[in-house]
């Protein structure tokens, strides 16, 4: 089994139903594999805000919700985060690419990346950085710990997790 389709069955496995996704390179297997999922409805964002708000809607209409985005466009969520997903206690796991480490080709890229888990932390998101495919094992207890504390939580994966750029 490959890695996307491992990440697509391990959210399955949660109980997972509602996925939103925003396009990226990185992210485009696990994407794929989502769209094509019978038990998960797959719904594309134009904006990582707008795919907060799908999710919130499809937690408060009894689903379990995961979106799939680019840390880069972490900054337009954080209303969201703050003001609906955290306030109301909704448990929103993000599977997040981490552009912008070593060996990344476009420089605006670096910018988020230097400020991407200092976000997180000063929002108080629990977030887990997967370097290597290995890593990806972590995954079924970090989704059972977002659904127990009602609490998003990030997962970042880098340029290496994906086997690079």
């Amino acid at each position: 089994m490959d890695i996307s389709q491992k990440i697509t069955e391990d959210l399955v496995a949660a109980g997972i139903g509602f996925v939103t996704t925003v396009p990226c390179k990185q992210l485009a297997g696990v994407i794929d594999a989502v769209e094509r999922h019978p038990a998960l409805h797959h719904v594309p964002s134009n904006k990582e805000d707008e795919g907060m708000g799908l999710c919130a809607g499809a937690w408060l209409g009894g689903t379990k919700p995961c979106i799939i985005m680019q840390n880069t466009a972490l900054g337009v969520t954080i209303n969201s985060l703050a003001t609906l997903i955290q306030f109301y206690r909704m448990p929103l796991p993000m599977l997040i690419s981490y552009r912008g480490e070593l060996g990344e080709p476009i420089a605006c890229q670096v910018e988020m990346a230097v400020h991407t888990k200092a976000l997180l932390a000063q929002l108080h998101i629990p977030a887990y950085h997967f370097h290597h495919q290995a890593d990806v094992e972590e995954l079924p207890r970090i989704l059972d710990y977002t659904f127990m504390c009602s609490k998003p939580v990030a997962v970042l994966t880098d340029a290496t997790f994906w086997g690079g750029y």
